[in-house]
């Protein structure tokens, strides 16, 4: 009686460990319990909001890019990058359900490596660009910081990096 018990605690074990692991639905090729696993397993934790298949949060504290950058790190993020129109449209949706405003926030543009080199901080490709008109301007050679929600166009423009402003953050979902 030992015996079989044991062997149905192994079955189980073995059961339930291969069913949960992607790379045995992947030797499998079953395509529907491989999209099943992606459901459960990629969602945002509490707090972020799920955005084109990445996770963004709002943060109100007020700090500068540097701060806030290692702050978003802090949080396994970086500050957000931005690919499209229509994810930034969702971006400003998420600010104002915050604040109740499109206020001025940090995201994770910087040209401070290099002048007019802009580069994501979370290392994406700077693929898609919003900025006011007249700008990047480098304005007295000291803005190399990217915030959105400028002016009344809610555009983007490159500001001192040592003033404090909220952000947003960005992380993957895996």
């Amino acid at each position: 009686m030992k015996m079989l018990t044991v062997a149905a605690l192994i079955c189980t074990i073995m059961a339930l460990t291969t069913a949960d692991d992607p790379a045995e639905a992947k030797i499998q090729n079953d395509q529907t319990a491989e999209t099943d696993l992606v459901k459960r397993i990629f969602w945002c934790s509490r707090g972020w909001t799920k955005i084109n298949g990445r996770c963004f949060r709002y943060v109100s504290a007020l700090l500068r890019w540097v701060d806030a950058e290692r702050h978003c790190q802090a949080m396994g993020g970086n500050l957000a990058s931005v690919h499209s129109y229509g994810e930034y449209c969702k971006i400003q949706k998420l600010i104002v359900s915050a604040c109740h405003g499109y206020r001025q926030v940090w995201i994770g543009g910087s040209d401070a490596q290099q002048e007019k080199v802009w580069l994501w901080s979370n290392g994406k490709q700077f693929n898609y660009q919003y900025w006011c008109r007249g700008e990047p301007n480098n304005a007295w050679g000291r803005q190399h910081c990217l915030q959105m929600n400028y002016s009344a166009r809610r555009c983007w423009d490159d500001d001192k990096c040592y003033k404090k402003k909220p952000s947003v953050c960005v992380k993957n979902l895996w």
